[in-house]
């Protein structure tokens, strides 16, 4: 749960990133906006390590924001201390500026804001419309889900943020046979995702996972399954070729989000004290500013298939600091 409630507060750092393009293509007269840029020229935000501050207030409240789900809500769920609330993430080079919601509102305004993706996108999407709701608790917003996108929609300033949960990116369909995943075709999604202004995809647990299939699909060929970071890579080739016929950088900026680590296997942040193998008994983050054993072998992967996209995608390497 540790892990989760940090991961909801990394949005403030695609924030940041998003600002710093912005900065770029559109004239804006936010002092507060210009000096947090100049803060973050030539420094790597996701070099650093989490700070304890007891001063620390966090951007919302879970019990007054209707977005969070259960099992997202610690203090719900009976958590009896708030320690893990006063965490902020230090880069190893600057200073982080603070979030500010109305500025974003105002940047962003008549955009839509879409997360793409696995539980972490989820996570995220929760993270931000919180963040947003409570910079203008007063605005009116609607919150809506038809065919499986949940939309949040601030009138005052007519932006929506959007959530497109999707396990694998590419197209799954449900046949007499079963659920197959078509590793070739991203024709479901695509059709939605062209028409964002701002995209933040995210995609991995869903193939290290349970198969949520009966059929693996490659052109005219089908496999009860396969080499999971095969079909990964796959995947993901599909979807850097929709990125490349379909984006147009001057409309839309598009984030992509590492991988975070499995946090049912405790063994992969070199954790050997805890006897249940899981992020069970965590309370605190893992300190130091490494990954404190290898990478995920997904993350090779993914920043393979980026390599080839750099001026269209921006890698939000968020793997250490989660």
């Amino acid at each position: 749960m540790f892990s989760k409630i940090l991961m909801g507060y990394n949005i403030i750092f695609i924030l940041l990133l998003v600002h710093q393009y912005n900065a770029k293509v559109v004239v804006h007269h936010n002092t507060k906006a210009i000096k947090a840029k100049k803060q973050l020229d030539n420094c790597d935000i996701f070099n650093g390590s989490w700070e304890y501050n007891d001063n620390y207030t966090p951007y919302y409240n879970t019990s007054s924001c209707p977005f969070i789900s259960v099992e997202f809500d610690c203090q719900k769920n009976g958590r009896p201390d708030q320690l893990y609330l006063k965490y902020r993430w230090k880069p190893t080079n600057c200073v982080l500026p603070s979030f500010d919601g109305e500025d974003m509102l105002g940047r962003y305004q008549g955009k839509k804001i879409m997360f793409v993706g696995d539980s972490l996108s989820l996570q995220q999407w929760q993270s931000l419309t919180c963040m947003l709701h409570a910079s203008v608790p007063h605005s009116t917003y609607t919150f809506s889900n038809k065919a499986g996108i949940a939309t949040f929609y601030i009138q005052d300033y007519d932006i929506s943020v959007m959530l497109y949960p999707t396990p694998y990116l590419v197209d799954v369909v449900s046949e007499k046979m079963g659920r197959i995943v078509k590793l070739d075709s991203i024709i479901q999604g695509g059709n939605v995702w062209k028409h964002m202004d701002l995209l933040v995809f995210s995609c991995w647990h869903g193939w290290d996972n349970t198969p949520g299939w009966d059929y693996i699909q490659m052109g005219d060929k089908l496999y009860k399954n396969m080499v999971r970071l095969e079909a990964y890579k796959y995947g993901l080739t599909t979807w850097s070729n929709w990125v490349k016929n379909n984006i147009n950088n001057k409309k839309t900026q598009v984030f992509f989000q590492n991988i975070s680590p499995t946090h049912d296997r405790s063994q992969d942040w070199n954790e050997t004290t805890i006897t249940t193998g899981t992020c069970k008994g965590e309370t605190t983050p893992t300190s130091g500013t490494t990954y404190p054993t290898e990478l995920p072998r997904a993350t090779q992967v993914l920043k393979q298939v980026l390599s080839e996209l750099s001026s269209k995608v921006t890698l939000l390497d968020i793997t250490v600091l989660s």
